[in-house]
């Protein structure tokens, strides 16, 4: 069956967006009508005029779409694609560990549930963390959740001391700074760019540190042409479409493959997209409260955003 003819049509038919994660597979990339990292896709769905979206990511990012449209329906292709990083930090754990410091805000990274944002002061994502956290006086005290590699790494930048909660993304995380020296004594021309989701010593190695879309405009820029990427593979599919003639080698999660994705995002299939747009389900709900809750944070992010000119 031809997917991209028939999801097409249903589209138009249906006046549906297609919002995708650059993680998804290079197919769902091309046929989206618009691809982003978590900001720009928080950004695109608070904004879009479509009666459905379907969004081909992780069901946090689908709450957070819901969130942002109580009104419209929102659809995942598989109500499975999790994330590890949402899932380490259970909402009724944070809250118990959250009221020990009732002196303390609580900023934290979007790439969590919908009970952790409803738990939230702000939200933030690795294109703006850092600025955020830069917003608030010197002398706040701040939580960060649920990354605390991404926490640390704010920590370094800015001198903080930001309590930081015990969560990693096992697609990140994983990476280690010895795959990452071979590629780098292979390839001695080669930039390293990671995200900061990765761990502290892999993030102390790169040329640059930042969001995804913050990677992609650094690859396309800069003037080498040759890249080792800390990140998940779905990534490269738009770097080699912006940047055609250079090369660029996704740093390997162990000695037997030289792949590095993330087994939730790669749930998300053509197929599956086309039976979503044509169900109209699966469908994203949450009860009205929690999304009135965990909108408050995400609205003070996007806030924060514009008036520091960062969207």
């Amino acid at each position: 069956m031809d997917y991209t003819t028939a999801i097409d049509k249903l589209r138009k038919e249906k006046n549906a967006i297609i919002l995708a994660h650059y993680y998804q597979i290079p197919e769902i990339q091309d046929i989206a009508d618009y691809i982003g990292d978590s900001l720009g896709l928080a950004q695109k769905a608070a904004e879009t005029d479509a009666d459905l979206i379907v969004f081909a990511g992780v069901h946090f990012m689908a709450e957070t779409a819901k969130i942002l449209n109580p009104n419209k329906k929102v659809l995942l292709p598989d109500l499975e694609a999790g994330c590890s990083l949402a899932a380490s930090c259970p909402p009724n754990d944070f809250k118990k560990f959250s009221k020990k410091y009732p002196d303390h805000i609580v900023l934290s990274y979007i790439n969590c549930t919908a009970g952790i944002k409803e738990l939230s002061d702000v939200i933030v994502t690795s294109g703006n963390a850092v600025q955020i956290v830069e917003s608030f006086p010197k002398d706040q005290k701040i939580i960060f959740a649920p990354d605390k590699n991404l926490g640390g790494y704010i920590n370094n930048l800015t001198g903080r001391d930001m309590l930081l909660w015990d969560g990693t993304c096992e697609v990140h995380d994983l990476l280690t700074t010895e795959a990452i020296i071979q590629l780098k004594i292979e390839n001695p021309d080669a930039k390293l760019v990671a995200h900061p989701e990765c761990d502290g010593p892999v993030l102390e190695l790169a040329d640059m540190v930042g969001s995804t879309t913050a990677m992609l405009k650094y690859t396309q820029n800069n003037s080498s042409k040759k890249f080792i990427v800390a990140s998940e593979t779905g990534i490269l599919h738009q770097m080699q479409k912006n940047s055609p003639k250079k090369v660029f080698m996704v740093v390997p999660k162990d000695e037997t493959c030289n792949c590095n994705d993330c087994p939730y995002m790669k749930m998300n299939t053509m197929e599956k997209l086309y039976k979503c747009l044509l169900d109209e389900t699966p469908e994203i709900n949450l009860p009205i409260e929690v999304i009135q809750r965990a909108k408050k944070p995400i609205n003070k992010m996007l806030n924060i955003s514009r008036k520091m000119g960062l969207i």
